[in-house]
């Protein structure tokens, strides 16, 4: 059903990589799925946030890999699903482009939620943060094909 997933969030150097990464993770063996993240104010070229790094290695992913990038109608209306952190990105999208916002949701739809942004913050905010985004991944995984 969807093939072609994409997560965001502001900078894309907390929560949308860390999504990507247990996404892609989680997605494994799902022929043809593509799970990419960007940001509505990227830091674009930075490497993942210290801190989201240290969870992602303490639990056997690799984070190395991300460079943020930011969110452009071109990438928007290539995803199949647009999955964010904040309801306030889901309106941000809307307003910006209104043609993908029909495939636009909380990454925690399921429980209604949102993940707080950790950004500067102590590791118990990115705990937090980690632990909504792999319960949203996990949620939303069995309606990704």
């Amino acid at each position: 059903m969807f093939k072609n997933l994409l997560l965001v969030c502001v900078g894309n150097i907390c929560r949308s990589p860390t999504a990507e990464i247990l996404a892609r993770h989680a997605l494994q063996g799902r022929d043809g799925v593509q799970v990419a993240s960007a940001g509505l104010h990227a830091l674009a070229g930075h490497a993942i946030d210290p801190m989201a790094a240290a969870l992602l290695r303490e639990r056997g992913h690799d984070p190395l890999i991300h460079r943020a990038r930011q969110a452009t109608a071109s990438l928007l209306g290539d995803a199949d699903l647009i999955l964010v952190m904040e309801r306030a990105h889901v309106a941000q999208i809307a307003r910006e482009w209104p043609q993908v916002s029909g495939k636009t949701f909380l990454l925690g739809r399921w429980d209604n939620s949102e993940v707080p942004d950790p950004y500067r913050q102590g590791r118990i905010a990115f705990e937090h943060a980690y632990g909504l985004i792999e319960q949203g991944v996990a949620r939303w995984g069995k309606y990704i094909s």
